[in-house]
C-alpha cells in the first residue's frame, strides 16, 4: 500500500505543479501531507516533516545568503568592466565575438539566475550581432549553451534541489565533478569558437565596424556602482568560491560571511544596507519557500517509507543488467528530461525515487544526483518549454522557440555527454 500511495502522491505533484493547477510551495506540502493521512499516520507526521526540515535548512541558508551575496556585487557594477573589455575584445571578428558572448555569459551566471544572464548579455551583444550580420540564434545558443552548464555550480537551482532531495552536502554532491563540469564549459567554448567560424561566411562581403551601444559601455556609474572596489570584489568572489570547493566551512557558514563583508565593504550606511537587502528578497525568499517544502515533502515520503516501498516495488521490475547502469542511464535521459519535467517536480519527485532504487543494485544514491545535474534544468533549462526564462531568451533575441531548440538542443546533449564521459574516466560516476 505505501508503494501505491508513494507513486500517488508523486503523480499528483507532477500533475499540479505542471498542470498549474498549484503552486510548488503548496503542492510540496499539501500533497503528501493528504497522503500520510491516508497511510494511517498522524502525530507521525510533525516528526516526519521536522526532520525532513533539518535536513534542508543548511541548504535553504546557503541559498538565501548566495543570491544575497551575488546580487550585492552585482549591485556594486562588478561585472560590469568585464563586459566591456569582453565587448572590445570582440571587435568585428564573429569568433571572438562568439567567444565573448560565451565567457560574459559564464561570468554573468554566476548568481544563477538565468534571467539576469539573459537580461545582461542579449541586449550587451545584440546590437553587435545585428551590426555584423551574425545570426541571432547563434547568439540564443551560445548563450544558452554557457548559462545552462555553469547552472551546475553549487549554488545552482538544481544542484541544490538535487542535494537538498539526497539529504547530502552540496560540495560533496558537487566536488567530485568539478574538472568534468570545467571540461563541459571548455566544450561550450570549442563550440561557440565553431559557431563564429560559421558566422564569418556572413562577413565575407561586408566590412563593417561594429558600433557597440553608449549605454552599454557603463563609462558612466550608478550611485549603487562602487568602481573603486572592482578588484576587491573580484578578489572576495574567487576566495569565495575556492573555499566553497576546498569544503574549509559548510557552505550555508560561507555565504553568510561572504554576503556580510560584501554587503559591509560596498554599503558601510545602515540604510543603503537595509534597501540593499530588500531589492533581492523575493528572490531569495522564492527559493528559499521551494527547498523547506520539499523539506516536508521528502521528509513525509522517506520517514513514512514511501520511497523505500516504491524502491523495493521497482527493484523487483528492473533487471539487474539494468540497474547496475542507473547513474549513466540518469546522465544520458538527464538533459532530455528538462523538456518533460521541471526542476521542483523533477527533483523532489522522480529524484528520490531513482536514487533509492539505485542502491538496491549498489549504486551509490549521490552518483545518481551527480548524473542528474548533468543535464536535468542545467543545460536543458535555456531549451525547456517549462521555465520562463527561455520564453525571456527568445524573446530578447527575437528568435522562434521551435528554431532556438532545434539549433540549441543537439548541442546541449553534446556537452551533458561530455560531463558524463569525463566524470565516468575519473570515477565520480561508476559504470
Amino acid at each position: 500500500m505505501l508503494a501505491w500511495l508513494g507513486l500517488l502522491t508523486i503523480v499528483a505533484l507532477l500533475v499540479l505543479i505542471m498542470s498549474k493547477k498549484m503552486t510548488a510551495v503548496a503542492a510540496l506540502i499539501i500533497v503528501p501531507l493528504i497522503t500520510a493521512l491516508i497511510a494511517g499516520f498522524t502525530n507521525e507526521i510533525a516528526l516526519f516533516v521536522t526532520d525532513g526540515l533539518k535536513s534542508i535548512a543548511p541548504t535553504g541558508v546557503m541559498f538565501i545568503f548566495a543570491i544575497l551575496f551575488f546580487g550585492i556585487l552585482t549591485d556594486a557594477g562588478t561585472f560590469k568592466p568585464l563586459i566591456k573589455k569582453l565587448l572590445q575584445f570582440a571587435g568585428n571578428d564573429p569568433a571572438k565575438v562568439a567567444i565573448a558572448t560565451a565567457l560574459l555569459a559564464m561570468a554573468v551566471h554566476l548568481d544563477g539566475s538565468g534571467a539576469v544572464t539573459f537580461l545582461v548579455t542579449i541586449p550587451a551583444l545584440l546590437p553587435l550581432y545585428d551590426t555584423l550580420k551574425m545570426r541571432r540564434t547563434t547568439l540564443a545558443t551560445i548563450t544558452a549553451l554557457a548559462a545552462g552548464t555553469m547552472n551546475i555550480l553549487p549554488w545552482g537551482g538544481p544542484t541544490i534541489r538535487a542535494a537538498s532531495a539526497l539529504e547530502v552536502e552540496v560540495t560533496a554532491l558537487f566536488n567530485p565533478i568539478l574538472f568534468p563540469v570545467l571540461g563541459g564549459l571548455t566544450t561550450v567554448l570549442v563550440v561557440s569558437y565553431i559557431l563564429g567560424k560559421r558566422e564569418r561566411k556572413h562577413l565575407s562581403d561586408i566590412k563593417v565596424e561594429p558600433t557597440l551601444p553608449k549605454s552599454e559601455t557603463h563609462d558612466t556609474p550608478s550611485a549603487l556602482e562602487r568602481p573603486k572596489l572592482f578588484y576587491l570584489n573580484i578578489f572576495m568572489i574567487l576566495l569565495t568560491v575556492t573555499a566553497l570547493i576546498s569544503g574549509f566551512a559548510p557552505p550555508h557558514i560561507i555565504f553568510m560571511v561572504a554576503f556580510s563583508i560584501a554587503l559591509i565593504i560596498n554599503y558601510p550606511a545602515p540604510k543603503d544596507q537595509g534597501e540593499r537587502i530588500n531589492a533581492h528578497a523575493k528572490a531569495a525568499l522564492l527559493m528559499a519557500s521551494i527547498l523547506f517544502a520539499a523539506g516536508c515533502f521528502t521528509g513525509i515520503l522517506k520517514g513514512s517509507g514511501m520511497i523505500e516501498a516504491m524502491a523495493q516495488g521497482a527493484v523487483a521490475y528492473i533487471p539487474e543488467s539494468l540497474g547496475n547502469h542507473l547513474a549513466v542511464i540518469t546522465g544520458i535521459a538527464a538533459m532530455p528530461a528538462s523538456l518533460l519535467f521541471d526542476p521542483d517536480s523533477f527533483y523532489f519527485g522522480i529524484l528520490p525515487l531513482l536514487s533509492t532504487t539505485a542502491s538496491h543494485f549498489n549504486v551509490e544514491s549521490i552518483e545518481i544526483g551527480r548524473a542528474a545535474i548533468m543535464g536535468q534544468m542545467t543545460t536543458g533549462f535555456p531549451v525547456s518549454p517549462l521555465t520562463g526564462s527561455t520564453y525571456l531568451l527568445v524573446g530578447l533575441t527575437g528568435v522562434e522557440l521551435g528554431e532556438h531548440q532545434k539549433r540549441t538542443i543537439p548541442l546541449a546533449f553534446l556537452v551533458t555527454l561530455v560531463i558524463l564521459i569525463l566524470s565516468l574516466l575519473i570515477g565520480a560516476i561508476s559504470w
